[in-house]
Parts: C-alpha cells; sequence; structure tokens
C-alpha cells in the first residue's frame, strides 16, 4: 500500500496564539480558524493528501466557553457540468434510454463534525447550508422530482470514488476550546479552487461561520500536459492516438518472433 502524502503544518498552538501571522483568519464572533496549507499541489507520484483544519473557540459576548459547543467543518470543491445517462435493459440489453445535464455539481465535497449533524442543528438549518451530499443543491432543466434518481446516481458515484463524505464525527476537542479536524483528498481529487468553511453551533443555533480558500493544482509534467488538454483537445486527442500507436509497433518490433 502506497503511504498517503501528509501535509505540512505550523504547531496549532502557535497558529492559534500569535494573531500577527498571515494565515490567521479572523472573523466578528466566536472562530478563529486556519488550515494546515493553502495549496496542495498534485505532481506525477501524487497519491492523496491530508489536510489539518484547525482552530478555537472564543469566550465573547454570544458564547460562552464554560458552555461547551458543537462544530462542523465542510470542504467543498470546484462545481462542474455532468451528464448522467439512465441504463435500462432493452431486449437482453443494457442501453442508455436517457440522459440529463446537472449543472454545478461539486467535484468534491467532504463534512466533518464533533458528533452527528442531526444532533448539532435543525434540518431547516443543514437544507439552507447545504450541509450533507444529499442537501446539496444541483441545476437542471426537469423538475426535481424527476432530476431526484439522477442527483442520486451522482452522489452514490461519487461516494464511491471516495469525492463525497459526510456526517463523520472526526472533529476532536483539545480542551475546552481549542479543535481540530482531519480531511482526505484521494489521488484522483480534481484540481480547482475549493472552500473550506467553519461553523459554530449552540444549543442548535448558528453562533458564528468562517470559511478559507484552498486550491489544488497540477505542477511538472502533468501540469503541462493538463493545460496542453484543456487548451487544444483536438490536438491532444491526435497526440495520444499517436503515441498509442508508436508505443504498440515499439511493444511489437521488440517481443517479435523470428
Amino acid at each position: 500500500m502506497t503511504p498517503r502524502r501528509i501535509l505540512p503544518f505550523f504547531s496549532l498552538l502557535i497558529g492559534l496564539t500569535i494573531g500577527t501571522t498571515a494565515n490567521s483568519a479572523y472573523a466578528a464572533g466566536s472562530l478563529v480558524t486556519d488550515i494546515s496549507s493553502h495549496l496542495i499541489s498534485v505532481t506525477s507520484d501524487f497519491t492523496g493528501a491530508d489536510l489539518l483544519l484547525f482552530g478555537a473557540v472564543r469566550d465573547d459576548e454570544t458564547f460562552k466557553t464554560d458552555e461547551l459547543g458543537d462544530i462542523i467543518v465542510v470542504v467543498r470543491g470546484p462545481q462542474k457540468d455532468v451528464i448522467v445517462r439512465k441504463k435500462e435493459r432493452v431486449a437482453g440489453i443494457w442501453v442508455n434510454t436517457e440522459s440529463v445535464e446537472i449543472r454545478k455539481v461539486p467535484g468534491f465535497y467532504a463534512s466533518a463534525s464533533n458528533r452527528p449533524v442531526s444532533e448539532i442543528t435543525t434540518s431547516d438549518t443543514l437544507d439552507r447550508l447545504r450541509i450533507g451530499p444529499n442537501r446539496l443543491v444541483f441545476q437542471t432543466d426537469i423538475s426535481k422530482r424527476e432530476a431526484a434518481n439522477f442527483k442520486d446516481a451522482i452522489i452514490r458515484q461519487q461516494g464511491e470514488s471516495e469525492l463525497y463524505t459526510s456526517d463523520t464525527p472526526t472533529v476532536h476537542f483539545l480542551g475546552p476550546s481549542l479543535f481540530r479536524t482531519t480531511i482526505h483528498f484521494p489521488a484522483n481529487v480534481p484540481v480547482g479552487n475549493y472552500t473550506a468553511e467553519f461553523y459554530l453551533f449552540q444549543d442548535k443555533e448558528l453562533i458564528s461561520a468562517q470559511s478559507s480558500p484552498l486550491f489544488i493544482k497540477k505542477f511538472g509534467l502533468g501540469r503541462q500536459i493538463f493545460d496542453f488538454a484543456q487548451t487544444y483537445p483536438t490536438l491532444h486527442g491526435i497526440a495520444a492516438i499517436i503515441v498509442a500507436l508508436f508505443a504498440g509497433w515499439v511493444a511489437s518490433a521488440l517481443f517479435r518472433k523470428d
């Protein structure tokens, strides 16, 4: 089993106590949060990464640390448009009978909390904040009822690819106010712009919220190939065919039996 890459991070206590650091994120409210790295580099040997998200709960007029609250952390990936096809058995053969374009589908979604989110706040609040893959809102040209099966198929497929995970009670409190969690990004994570969101609840009420940007980018030869494929898709396809033909010719020449 190939070991996963662990992103380096500064000391938790240093990141929380030194208010002048460039990466510290402060908001009007009761949360002080940050992430271990705002950039994940995807190279040819990328096998996945673990990202540390941490913070502290400040004692102020809206929140008293003697009454422990709840934390939900959400990481959302870049949105994309996908085509979902429905397969049915026709004359003993599985064929595509219907297809629907689903827009604004997050390429990655992960959430973590210190306990199940259903115990932290109400369903209306979870729906409003879109916490949980089942609460994500996709855009289609068909009715919500007709699109339900296609939406379920996307969520199921993304879950099988480890790109959607949710409601994991993995936020750990380090004392009365410090907390941390780790989000795993698999090797097939899409590149693009991400957002890390932090929510603080007390008595099922949202007390404070914060967000931090996160970027996943390709570097090295993989980045050059990716950019070329996005800019010149036709030439990239032709080049791929030529390389495949050349590789086949070389293999046949090497293993030819005289």
